[in-house]
């Protein structure tokens, strides 16, 4: 995914902060970097130098910026940031990117611990609370019913997802009664510096990155990463999404910013090269996109069916959840431009090339 290589430039190379450590990598931003459970091993972290004005005046401390899953790990990792990190300073927001659990499954503990307001979208808050409370939406039942109608109906893999009925709730126990709604263009003022809001599509419902003109700085949460694309899924909530096309759409809007900004990813390291990374994810997805066209050229095809064609490695179970949702992205971009129709045949859907 990552060609040509000289186009993407890392600046610390292959430096990473330790676990309960921090780095450094523009004045006031410090780089913190977590284990999590999964294939994809780590999430990054950020806290932003902030000072807000209080009733008793203006009051320093730190705005973070995304939170890791609710494991006792994590809280470990935050118990020594606490100590050793923030210059004695504490935590007076937190402000959280999109609602997937890696990302807000600790707001609750940071707000409550520190007093602190959440700072997140209206849609991202209230898709987690629907999550996080069990609504029918995110259930097992929908999700199984959801895969077997588009060729998945593997017994050992349907019973992995009925075994994952607490998945979202486990690692995302409780969120904050309370939050500060996000807009697109949003100004935010963190340590007396504008942080701009830019609005993502396709990977969460309203995702927030942020953008600092005077530190030419990008985090940008999960809508850009440096050697993996972004998952863009559909999902049983929406099962007629067109994510694919909304994601690409959303990179594109970030062209204005400055082929040097300095990219904060949520994973992988920090790098410079915007506009040659969106360049690189355009591509993909458009080979990606042939694939597809080819195939369902020749007989319809299901999502079980498009999956090995574009992920031709072994899959375990969780990864599988988000293979069969891209594979389903890349067939609803081609069924959404007309491209392709759709037809349900023995309880499964399958498309082919329209006439």
């Amino acid at each position: 995914m990552n060609r040509p290589a000289f186009s993407i430039h890392y600046p610390r190379g292959e430096q990473l902060p330790a676990a309960g450590h921090t780095l450094d990598v523009a004045p006031g931003v410090k780089w913190v970097r977590m284990p999590l459970p999964f294939a994809l091993d780590h999430i990054n972290l950020w806290l932003l130098r902030d000072r807000i004005a209080s009733e008793c005046g203006p009051v320093d401390g730190w705005t973070v910026v995304d939170c890791c899953i609710a494991s006792e790990e994590a809280r470990s990792h935050w118990e020594h940031l606490f100590a050793h990190a923030l210059d004695g300073l504490p935590i007076l927001r937190v402000v959280v990117t999109h609602m997937h659990p890696d990302h807000i499954g600790l707001a609750d503990w940071l707000c409550q611990r520190w007093n602190a307001r959440l700072w997140i979208s209206a849609t991202d808050y209230y898709t987690a609370v629907a999550a996080s409370q069990g609504s029918p939406a995110f259930s097992s039942e929908a999700a199984t019913a959801f895969y077997a109608a588009h060729g998945l109906n593997d017994p050992a893999f349907l019973d992995h997802v009925r075994a994952r009925r607490r998945y979202y709730p486990t690692l995302v126990p409780s969120l904050p009664q309370q939050f500060h709604r996000l807009l697109d263009g949003d100004v935010l003022r963190i340590g007396g510096r504008a942080w701009h809001c830019h609005v993502g599509y396709g990977h969460a419902p309203e995702h927030m990155a942020l953008h600092c003109p005077e530190l030419d700085v990008l985090i940008s949460g999960d809508m850009v990463l440096p050697r993996i694309s972004t998952n863009a899924s559909v999902y049983a909530s929406e099962p007629e999404a067109d994510p694919l096309t909304l994601f690409l759409t959303s990179l594109d809007r970030l062209r204005t910013l400055p082929q040097g900004t300095l990219i904060l990813p949520s994973h992988g390291k920090p790098f410079q090269g915007l506009h040659a990374r969106i360049e690189q994810l355009h591509a993909h997805h458009a080979q990606h996109l042939a694939t597809v066209r080819a195939a369902c050229a020749q007989q319809p095809q299901s999502a079980r069916d498009i999956m090995p064609l574009l992920f031709q490695r072994p899959l375990d179970a969780h990864q599988t959840t988000f293979a069969i949702g891209e594979a389903l992205a890349h067939l609803h971009a081609l069924w959404h431009r007309g491209e392709l129709q759709r037809q349900l045949e023995d309880g499964v859907f399958r498309f082919s090339t329209t006439p």
